[in-house]
């Protein structure tokens, strides 16, 4: 195959049934969904995963509209995605076609290539292209329309345009003068600091970033998807102090992360007003994006990191550690503090539970090597810092795009994979109600497939906060449901009992116990998913309020 494509998601339909067919036919696992959206977001998380694209294939129009927040998301993730869309025949364009719409145009706002091929002998040279910009560069979604006579039309085979099969990306390294450049203010720093994206995640950058953080002694910190690339249980991750770590950096180098929200654009007040940044991105634009660095350094991530470690390894006593004692000691006491701050909250095992203590439980269970996906507003947030992840690529959440409703799509793709390439391996789906709720008919895919997915359900009742089951029957009694916030959802909602329909297996929890037996029980389960709804306190990790919205009504 030109492609090298394993995997192709998506719902078929009118005119794209025959393409699906044909990709089975081919060797090509399809992987029928319930809706372009998770389809799209199990696509792109393949691309993610091993660094090459599939395929989500959709119908035209709406079935394109669908996959766009699959493709808006791996724009902004830089993950490579394509997606190939079917379109009305091309004589009954601008007649008002069946689901006729400006598809290459409008999925131009959500790719990097966008085309429709001139000829079905030209599909193989768009499809090698497509290929070609997923991967290289910034990667990033691509689409390729087919119109219903394509798909259905036949040419000699002799006809078809030849192209070989698309090489991985090149390794471009940055400038040797700014890597020298580098290593003189990171080894002069007082208070030195490395951020780990996941772009050094999906450069697969674990080895040479492991060398460089323990060289140098540097204190890092991992993005939520940068997690895994050093074990979040390495002596030098000062994740639990977080925010005196980036307040407080005098030099920050950034490995596969740029300063968008997610580093609060590398401004004052979440930095110091003099911290000096090296930055490190594939893209020559993305350098001096919202801060100004002191050094840029254009290439590839893995290549680049190499290259910051064979200098430090040539200078004079570079095992010296480049923090000076002061630094460390400033992290480790607010490490220290905040960890007894969670761990009071963890220790508070009274129902209905707050989120710490049923996440730390959740913790003491997982296998270490489970690849999690973690989504939903106060789950995703504070699933971050309970859930630990060893190995790089292991977590999959909302990402730069802030994107909820993935978990499920991400869930389906991570399974496949790892059913194929990592048997063995469980994949952990941690989510918030609300976003359970996106894509929630993709367990009746996961069933399909018999895939051994562990949904884990927080049940709050709502989007970040709900109400509790007393001011819910309230609000029925006295006609007031209209009023209810609208991050309100139904309470204690028994979402297990969905997995039943489809013959997987449902646990309710409400103690740190129940969370226990439920899991443990769902582990030892290797041929179903399974769902475990464990209800929140609907005002977890909140301070207390006047009754917030209810109280001055229902007095």
């Amino acid at each position: 195959m030109i492609a090298g494509i394993e995997y192709m998601f998506g719902i078929v339909g009118v005119p794209i049934i025959e393409v699906g067919m044909a990709a089975q036919t081919e060797g090509i696992k399809f992987i029928a969904m319930r809706n372009e959206q998770a389809a799209s977001y199990g696509a792109s998380a393949i691309g993610y995963l091993t660094g090459r694209p599939a395929v989500c294939l959709v119908v035209s129009g709406p079935g394109l509209v669908h996959a766009f927040a699959g493709m808006a998301n791996a724009m902004e993730n830089c993950w490579p995605l394509i997606v190939i869309g079917g379109s009305c025949d091309r004589d009954h364009e601008s007649m008002g076609g069946f689901q006729e719409y400006p598809q290459v145009s409008f999925a131009q706002k959500y790719s990097k290539f966008s085309a429709r091929p001139s000829s079905i002998e030209q599909i193989p040279f768009f499809i090698e292209k497509a290929v070609r910009q997923s991967i290289y560069g910034r990667p990033g979604a691509c689409y390729i329309d087919l119109s219903a006579e394509m798909v259905t039309g036949t040419v000699p085979v002799s006809s078809i345009r030849d192209v070989p099969y698309c090489p991985p990306p090149p390794r471009i390294l940055a400038d040797p003068k700014d890597v020298k450049e580098a290593v003189d203010i990171l080894l002069s720093a007082q208070r030195p600091l490395v951020v780990i994206g996941k772009g050094a995640a999906y450069a697969r950058a674990e080895e040479v970033t492991n060398q460089l953080v323990s060289l140098c002694r540097l204190p890092f910190l991992p993005t939520p998807m940068g997690k895994g690339v050093i074990p979040d249980s390495h002596q030098f991750c000062v994740s639990p102090a977080r925010t005196r770590a980036l307040a407080e950096a005098d030099v920050v180098l950034l490995l596969g992360a740029r300063l968008n929200w997610i580093l609060h654009f590398g401004r004052p007040p979440r930095f110091s007003k003099g911290v000096r940044f090296i930055q490190i991105d594939i893209c020559p634009e993305e350098i001096g994006n919202n801060v100004k660095p002191a050094v840029g350094l254009v290439g590839d991530l893995r290549c680049v990191i190499g290259q910051l470690v064979t200098e430090v390894q040539s200078r004079p006593k570079h095992l010296q550690s480049c923090s000076n004692s002061s630094w460390w000691k400033l992290l480790r006491t607010k490490i220290d503090s905040n960890q007894a701050s969670v761990k009071s909250m963890c220790d508070d095992t009274s129902v209905p539970l707050n989120y710490y203590a049923a996440l730390s439980e959740i913790q003491k269970i997982l296998p270490s090597d489970c690849l999690i996906i973690n989504e939903g507003s106060n789950t995703m947030d504070i699933g971050r810092t309970m859930l630990l992840n060893h190995f790089p690529r292991h977590r999959l959440d909302a990402g730069t795009f802030g994107t909820m409703g993935v978990g499920l799509g991400f869930a389906v793709a991570a399974a496949i994979w790892c059913r194929d390439h990592e048997p063995g391996k469980r994949i952990i789906c941690v989510q918030g109600d609300s976003a359970f709720g996106f894509s929630g008919m993709e367990i009746e895919t996961l069933q399909r497939y018999q895939l051994p997915v562990i949904i884990i359900i927080l049940n709050n009742n709502g989007i970040m906060m709900g109400v509790d089951e007393d001011s819910w029957e309230t609000m029925k009694e006295n006609d007031l449901s209209l009023t209810a916030p609208p991050t309100s959802l139904v309470p204690n909602t028994r979402y297990e009992k969905l997995i039943d329909v489809f013959g997987g297996r449902g646990y309710f929890a409400q103690t740190v116990e129940e969370i226990r037996s439920s899991l443990q029980s769902a582990l030892r389960d290797t041929k179903q998913s399974s769902i475990i709804n464990i209800t929140i306190n609907p005002h977890a990790q909140r301070k207390p309020q006047e009754f917030y919205w209810f109280s001055k009504s229902k007095m």
